[in-house]
């Protein structure tokens, strides 16, 4: 592969796996705004799609924590 290939492919290959990593944020920011919680709060771990029970709780309220509390 010539030298100058490599250096387009190699650069663009990380600019593009950034981006997917960037964009794999399943929380929406204006949850977290709202309750002033982290994203952990209601999902299983950050960046994870699968909600816990505090964020199905959330989802059947309305999207109110109101009657929906992390276990301790």
């Amino acid at each position: 592969m010539p030298k100058l290939m490599l250096k387009i492919a190699v650069p663009s290959v990380v600019l593009l796996g950034g981006l997917m990593v960037t964009s794999s944020s399943f929380g929406k920011t204006e949850y977290t705004k709202k309750e002033k919680k982290a994203c952990t709060y209601c999902h299983v771990a950050q960046g994870k799609k699968e909600l816990n029970e505090v964020g199905k709780c959330y989802g059947e309220h309305n999207h109110s924590l109101e009657g929906c509390e992390a276990k301790k």
